[in-house]
């Protein structure tokens, strides 16, 4: 059994099918650093904690929050929180989002406290506390998707709550966000009805324990609605004396493959990353302008934007 914090190292990318267009797109835009992404981001991937909010009171208020948003051109925000009262504050300031331009995409997340990090799987009372909340809904409307959810053991994916939320994710057709390893991908998208065809699983991180970017591709290929978050993502930038860091091609190569299968997040699952939320947004928007731009706006609003039937923001 395998732990997903584990590095495993990468293997050649040579599986991942290129078409010439493609290399002859990456050699012409590798002379001159391009401008950054400036349009819309989708932050697919926000926790607002209770030690964040704690009951409003705490140091990143919700007019703190959206402030950071705002200034960074956040325009919609896929809410999980422990517990779930957090994203139900997000939701139920609609005056505030509205002003600040953000729309909430409210998920319910499985912990209530962090014990529940290491049980869930298993834990009866998660699954009934999982249905309490979808029939209760939020102030934004109901929820969307479930997670995101950790899994330290692969094999955990066939716990018997795990089994019963994949098939009830599909069944309600609510979006799965996971923080898993690659063999936990195949074994939560075994356990649906469609057995990952039909399955909208958020892969947080696309693989933070070490898939290589030809098991990403495989994945990818594999499940038709499989779409990577990337947060936390080592290896998708690499050192460049002239720019800072730059996506690296192998990386690179698979944005421009699968131009609508990718999505951007902050994480925000400490105070900390809430700091470095400027820092977060501006990273993912430099490497994000050394794309073409439909396939930059893709990945930082449209993709989001599809799967959840939200319309192109505001200026």
């Amino acid at each position: 059994m395998r732990r997903n914090l584990i590095y495993r190292g990468f293997r050649a990318l040579a599986a991942i099918a290129l078409t010439p267009a493609v290399f002859a797109f990456m050699a012409a835009t590798t002379v001159a650093r391009a401008a950054d992404y400036s349009g819309a981001l989708f932050d697919a991937h926000l926790h607002y904690n209770e030690e964040a909010w704690n009951g409003r009171s705490g140091p990143h208020p919700i007019a703190d929050v959206l402030a950071r948003m705002q200034r960074n051109g956040v325009k919609a925000i896929v809410a999980n929180s422990r517990p779930n009262e957090g994203t139900r504050a997000l939701a139920e300031a609609r005056e505030e989002t509205g002003g600040a331009g953000v729309t909430v995409v409210p998920f319910v997340r499985l912990y209530r406290n962090r014990a529940d990090y290491d049980n869930w799987f298993r834990d009866e009372s998660i699954y009934q506390m999982v249905q309490a909340e979808l029939a209760r809904g939020t102030a934004a409307g109901p929820y969307r998707g479930l997670g995101e959810f950790h899994l330290y053991d692969s094999a955990n994916a066939n716990g018997p709550v795990a089994k019963k939320l994949m098939a009830l994710a599909e069944e309600k057709n609510l979006v799965v966000l996971a923080h898993v390893d690659d063999l936990a991908i195949d074994l939560l998208m075994a356990n649906t009805p469609s057995k990952g065809r039909k399955a909208r699983l958020i892969w947080a991180h696309t693989g933070i324990g070490g898939a290589s970017p030809v098991r990403v591709n495989e994945l990818l290929a594999k499940y038709p609605l499989l779409m990577g978050e990337l947060s936390y993502r080592p290896g998708l930038t690499c050192p460049n004396d002239k720019a800072g860091e730059k996506l690296c091609p192998d990386w690179r190569a698979l944005l421009l493959k699968y131009p609508t299968r990718f999505m951007i997040g902050s994480d925000t699952w400490v105070n900390q990353r809430w700091q470095q939320y400027d820092e977060l947004m501006q990273g993912y928007r430099r490497w994000l302008g050394e794309l073409p731009p439909d396939i930059a706006h893709n990945i930082a609003w449209g993709n989001g934007a599809s799967l959840f039937g939200l319309k192109q923001p505001e200026p």
